[in-house]
């Protein structure tokens, strides 16, 4: 077994190979999970853990950075890894999910998570919350690793199934056992951490009326500090601020910075003191989507912010910023992912997929190197990459809309090509700059690929995002198709040669294209996609067990419904409307399917055949909402290239 695990990281993990050469690689090498699945860089950065993946074999190895020498290559079958952590030197956190129901609990099959912990130097494997009295052994949100004085420490949520509470356990490494430090229950919604692991801010949450409130440490119980009514926009925490006692929130408080208030979400990032109950904005120059905090201490170090090209990173911390401006100089114009960082922040695991398929590089700051450690697809080489231009166009109702487009690999001047329209999930979502292995793998057969950030997606703004309530099907669709227009207006497509594709709220827009927005496509495929709103929010309100959740006040309120079993919502829905349907409609749905049920595919299949229209169902076993699987997903790309190469040939 320990030949193959170690067979599995040579051929996955390491250094850059000969690739595939000139010929066009199969489809199967752009359906495969990628190469790794996660990748850390030790607290010392004297080693290296990764997650490798050929097939659907996962194993973790760990290697020495200096040597190449390889400490740990273990099997770990085929787990769907969701997060990977260093706890310390010695020990390596594995967190992976199932999809499981537990019927004596009343919990609907759903996404469950569990977390495992490695000991380099015995090989033993525990898992958290194992033996812990009357609790089950999942994770009930994100567990937190901490450097204590007691040294290093592992917390995790668990629920326990005799007294409904929902505790936060600190875990004994050795064994799994946790040991409650803070009570709480199903409303807490949240809580920070600071880097000695003492619980400083929790957040509550009461779904029903909607209420949300903050509360601070006060002698050993916290106290109520601030409330508010947020029937769908909460508040959210984002961590430890600039100091030990300090928290991050983000909430709508115009009253003390109506002039930074991010036009996104009308939220600004305050930094709160614990103790004094004091708010502050934050002073970024541009609200970030994601915050950074040192590896060690947890304080707050800068932020970064999805922008046309890539991400962009401003940090507040002077030895951070300048080396981040020397890894941005050493990569011009590839936009660079920040991975995993040491704590002294002396070595960076960096990501960088511009005009390639993905390579990790380990910048190391006192040997001055940036060696490559890994790639995200090995049988993908830069000259198999296709071109991904930024675009803007507007809308018919003058709305711009940016978005990207893929051309097929060496071609520089495209004119009357066939043309993918591929929409993203979400909806409250966007497309970013870089390697999207769906949209290469139909360039790499010959397609453009449209990828528009429509109204109702994320980045642009609050008005931007607002645009899209109640759009679904609507102006959210023809922002889609005014951008085959322009494409069409610039030569670059043939409008003749167009179908859509996508997953999702992707594969409602890629059913609704061929319904709601007619005329445009010659076929659609829809991936796990949305065909009956109002059958898909009731079963949401049944999934929560109350009409009156917070999930379904976001989707009413999204889709434009007044209330729960809103029949308006019918006339946007494609499954009630596939008399219309001229073209021919690919559904490919996983049966592990817990965010968008895989009734809603089935229903969309009967309503098309009822009406004599063509169409193909084909469900994926064992496969979930994510293509966490390997050779689903490369099943999934097989037919839905097929299906466009049937009815949109290249030729």
């Amino acid at each position: 077994m320990r030949a193959i695990v170690l067979a599995v990281v040579m051929a996955a993990g390491g250094a850059l190979g000969n690739g595939a050469g000139a010929q066009t690689p199969p489809l199967e090498a752009y359906g495969a999970s990628p190469a790794i699945d996660y990748i850390e860089l030790s607290p010392s950065g004297e080693l290296i853990a990764r997650i490798v993946v050929v097939g659907e074999t996962r194993a973790i190895a760990v290697t020495r950075i200096k040597t190449g020498e390889h400490l740990l290559a273990a099997p770990i079958g085929e787990a769907k890894v969701r997060d990977l952590r260093w706890i310390g030197e010695g020990r390596v956190l594995i967190v992976s999910s199932e999809t499981q129901a537990i019927p004596q609990l009343g919990v609907p099959r759903s996404e469950l998570f569990f977390g495992m912990i490695l000991d380099l130097e015995t090989k033993a494997l525990v898992q958290v919350l194992k033996r812990t009295p009357d609790v089950l052994a999942t994770l009930y949100g994100a567990a937190a690793v901490r450097r204590t004085a007691q040294g290093d420490a592992l917390f995790a949520r668990g629920v326990n199934v005799a007294n409904g509470q929902i505790d936060l356990h600190r875990i004994d490494l050795n064994t799994g056992r946790g040991r409650t430090i803070v009570s709480m229950d199903r409303n807490t919604d949240d809580y920070v951490m600071d880097g000695e692991g003492e619980v400083i801010a929790m957040a509550r949450y009461v779904e029903r009326s909607g209420r949300w409130s903050l509360r601070l440490p006060e002698g050993r119980r916290f106290r109520e500090a601030w409330t508010v009514d947020a029937l769908v926009d909460t508040p959210s925490l984002h961590g430890m601020g600039r100091s030990a006692r300090s928290i991050i929130v983000g909430a709508d408080r115009p009253e003390l910075s109506s002039e930074s208030a991010d036009p996104e979400t009308g939220n600004v990032l305050f930094e709160v003191n614990v103790d004094t109950g004091e708010w502050a904005p934050l002073p970024f120059e541009r609200r970030p989507d994601f915050l950074l905090h040192h590896p060690r201490s947890r304080l707050l170090i800068g932020g970064g912010r999805v922008e046309e090209e890539g991400v962009r990173y401003e940090f507040s911390e002077p030895g951070a910023a300048r080396r981040w401006r020397a890894i941005e100089r050493a990569f011009p114009g590839k936009a660079p992912r920040l991975v995993s960082w040491s704590d002294d922040l002396t070595s960076v695991l960096v990501f960088i997929d511009g005009g390639e398929s993905g390579l990790y590089r380990l910048v190391d700051f006192e040997r001055g190197v940036a060696d490559v450690v890994g790639e995200a697809y090995p049988a993908i080489l830069a000259e198999h990459v296709g071109a991904v231009r930024p675009i803007r166009y507007a809308a018919a109702d003058g709305l711009e809309i940016q978005g990207y487009l893929t051309l097929p690999p060496g071609v520089e001047t495209p004119q009357g090509l066939p043309l993918i329209v591929l929409a993203h999930g979400g909806p409250a979502a966007r497309d970013v700059a870089g390697f999207d292995y769906w949209a290469q793998a139909m360039a790499s057969r010959g397609y453009a690929v449209l990828q528009a950030n429509f109204r109702g997606s994320t980045g642009y703004g609050r008005a931007f995002l607002e645009a899209g309530y109640g759009e679904w099907g609507r102006k959210m669709q023809t922002d889609l198709s005014d951008g085959v227009r322009w494409l069409t207006s610039e030569g670059v497509i043939d409008p003749a040669r167009v179908c859509i594709v996508g997953a999702s709220y992707g594969g409602y827009a890629a059913m609704a294209g061929l319904t709601l927005d007619k005329d445009v496509y010659r076929c659609g495929v829809a991936v796990s996609g949305v065909s009956d709103l109002r059958r898909m929010v009731n079963w949401e309100a049944r999934q929560q067990g109350r009409a009156n959740s917070h999930v379904v006040r976001y989707w009413n309120r999204f889709m434009g419904a007044a209330r729960l079993n809103d029949r308006a919502l019918d006339a946007l829905s494609p499954a009630m409307l596939a008399d219309a349907v001229d073209s021919p409609l690919l559904l490919i749905h996983g049966k592990d399917d817990t965010v968008v049920p895989i009734e809603q595919s089935r229903v969309m299949a009967d309503a098309m055949r009822r009406a004599g229209k063509p169409v193909e169902l084909i469900e994926l076993t064992g496969e979930d909402h994510w293509m966490s699987r390997s050779d689903t997903r490369q099943q999934m790309l097989r037919e839905t290239v097929r299906f466009l190469e049937l009815h949109n040939p290249v030729e």
